[in-house]
């Protein structure tokens, strides 16, 4: 991050349903000065989406405009906030109960403040701004991720995955609201995520261990434990965070 930068940027990915929103909205009750945007806000129309298998293909790089996505990065780098005109549709969808108790969200809460507050007021920390979304760090978004100060990794497996996505009711979007065909999750949201990222693991297989020489390469930070718990996740995001807390990031 340029020191000349406004507020620093949090990128958390992994697959559909592997727990990104609830980590991001978690992570800005614990952290100070902190809001959201989702790459789900930066959709194309419905109708410009490509076909695959003979279904609206959500889960691709073609999916996204990812020209608003970098002007977007860059106007919250220069501004420290959110682009007036960027109205979210992803906060409108459902959100369940994280399961991470309130007494832990208070425990890092204060451990983050105790740390920041050593030497500034708790004003003067910069804004905090984490993008949540199904694909950061794949070869073909390489603009994106160079923009993002921290990149976390979630991992979740096949069977997790499509038994929360499938369980949701669906998702706004710009046209109404997208519900999954049958099949959709193994037709394409599974085999998408493994095309993008089996790169970052041994062997490309995304649900074996992942390729850390290639992780550090790319200053990825991976979520140590293969379906872990909201709760797991959540200490481990903090404490990756709290190491850059002292650095120029804020």
């Amino acid at each position: 991050m340029a020191a000349s930068a406004k507020a620093a940027i949090i990128g958390i990915s992994g697959c559909s349903s592997s727990g990104k929103t609830t980590l991001s909205r978690l992570l800005r009750e614990v952290l100070p000065n902190t809001f959201i945007l989702h790459e789900d806000d930066f959709y194309r129309p419905e109708e410009q989406l490509p076909m695959k298998n003979g279904l609206r293909d959500w889960d691709c790089v073609e999916a996204l405009d990812l020209d608003a996505m970098l002007r977007t990065l860059d106007y919250i780098h220069e501004k420290g906030a959110i682009p007036p005109d960027l109205e979210s549709k992803e906060d409108q969808n459902e959100s369940g109960d994280s399961g991470v108790p309130s007494s832990l969200i208070e425990e890092l809460r204060s451990r983050v403040r105790q740390q920041i507050t050593k030497d500034r007021s708790i004003d003067n920390v910069k804004p905090i701004a984490i993008i949540d979304g199904f694909l950061l760090y794949g070869n073909k978004m390489e603009e994106v991720r160079t923009k993002l100060d921290i990149r976390l990794l979630l991992r979740v497996g096949y069977k997790k995955a499509k038994s929360r996505r499938e369980r949701r009711s669906g998702y706004v979007t710009l046209e109404g609201f997208w519900e999954d065909p049958p099949g959709y999750v193994d037709k394409i949201v599974w085999p998408n995520y493994v095309q993008d990222h089996l790169f970052l693991f041994e062997g490309g297989d995304v649900e074996a261990e992942p390729d850390y020489k290639v992780l550090e390469s790319l200053g990825i930070q991976v979520q140590p434990r293969l379906d872990g718990d909201m709760a797991e996740n959540l200490r481990w995001a903090v404490d990756v965070i709290k190491d850059k807390l002292d650095a120029p990031i804020c």
